[in-house]
């Protein structure tokens, strides 16, 4: 049997980028009609929608599917999450880690949650300084813990390839509510973060 995969895409939306990606492509003086660029146009449409899926997604309602009373009420973090997006600015990508943690009050969440959260803000048109905060607010939202602490290190491409052109430069952004906005709390977030611990 031969190799077959399988992708859903919204077909109208397909359409549409698709035509959007010829008109560019032939305005930058490309021949759209040479074998390498024939299928650009829609591989490039299906690309946009599955980096930008986050939109579709609620990301609160990730977190309650996975929700458990429990006692615990010690810091739980998750660190060393990798993360995609795309900067609203030139469209290009940034990427790097997300490390996040909260303080339980009477709930816990599935750990996998944690990172599926983080895809869904990143999979859309993004500045780093809002991804941060909307990690951390619908945590806090959902969760209503003790306090909730995320830190972002990416890279940008759009400081990298273009502009400035700097290559080894990262962004850090960090948000916090809570109990992490007490410096000792936060300073342990941030030990953990850049211990290694395995």
């Amino acid at each position: 049997m031969a190799y077959k995969k399988s992708e859903h895409y919204n077909e109208a939306l397909t359409e549409q980028l698709k035509a959007g990606y010829q008109e560019m492509l032939s305005g930058l003086g490309e021949d759209i009609s040479r074998d390498g660029l024939l299928k650009t146009p829609e591989r490039a449409a299906k690309a946009m929608q599955f980096l930008t899926q986050g939109y579709a997604v609620d990301a609160a309602a990730i977190l309650r599917s996975a929700m458990f009373k429990e006692d615990y009420s010690e810091m739980v973090l998750v660190k060393d999450i990798e993360l995609y997006s795309l900067c609203e600015h030139h469209m290009l990508p940034f990427f790097g880690k997300a490390h996040v943690a909260y303080i339980p009050n009477g709930h816990i969440v599935g750990l996998s949650k944690i990172p599926r959260v983080v895809d869904v803000y990143a999979r859309r048109l993004q500045v780093q300084e809002r991804l941060t905060l909307e990690i951390r607010d619908v945590i806090q939202e959902t969760l209503q813990p003790l306090g909730v602490a995320v830190v972002i290190e990416a890279r940008h491409m759009c400081m990298m390839m273009r502009g400035v052109q700097k290559q080894n430069s990262v962004t850090t952004t960090s948000a916090f509510t809570g109990e992490f906005r007490n410096a000792e709390t936060r300073n342990e977030f941030l030990r953990l973060i850049d211990s290694k611990l395995h």
